[in-house]
């Protein structure tokens, strides 16, 4: 039963992705492509999401603690380090040579695509790159709460 509320926000998710579009590459591609044949859809998309989450996100962070847990889990951390900036340069370019960021690869894995296969595999291939250079695995236990104010594309 606790895990009926993150399964629900992650259907809503899904189904917006497939709505709007955002498990097609040509998509996501289109956008980056702002000399070519650019295609805003995905600028609207993301305007759409801004114009939920800031208002609700102010007012939810202002309660004592979440519905579903005990306290927030809020970042402290404000610096920029090379690990972030390499990894945030490692997401964009494999977002625009792919088309995809995680959400929506994982959702277009129903599509059974050779190339959506290709990504997931070499996507889940680097995050276990990671887990075995890092001295201090990555906390990925079912229970671990979401930070309050984080995204994934």
């Amino acid at each position: 039963m606790a895990l009926l509320g993150p399964f629900l926000a992650g259907a809503v998710f899904a189904l917006g992705l497939g709505v709007s579009g955002m498990t097609h590459p040509e998509k996501i591609i289109g956008f980056l492509d702002v000399a070519g044949a650019w295609d805003p859809s995905l600028a609207f998309v993301m305007v759409g999401a801004i114009a939920v989450y800031a208002p609700l996100s102010r007012r939810i962070v202002r309660r004592a603690a979440p519905l579903l847990g005990a306290a927030f889990s809020v970042p402290t951390r404000r610096d920029l380090d090379p690990k972030l900036i390499l990894g945030a340069a490692l997401f964009g370019i494999g977002w625009g040579l792919g088309g995809f960021c995680p959400g929506p690869a994982i959702l277009a894995l129903l599509s059974w695509s050779p190339g959506v296969l290709a990504f997931v595999v070499s996507m889940v291939a680097g995050m276990a790159a990671f887990e075995l250079q890092t001295s201090a695995p990555m906390d990925i236990a079912p229970s671990r709460r979401l930070s309050v104010g984080g995204t994934d594309g």
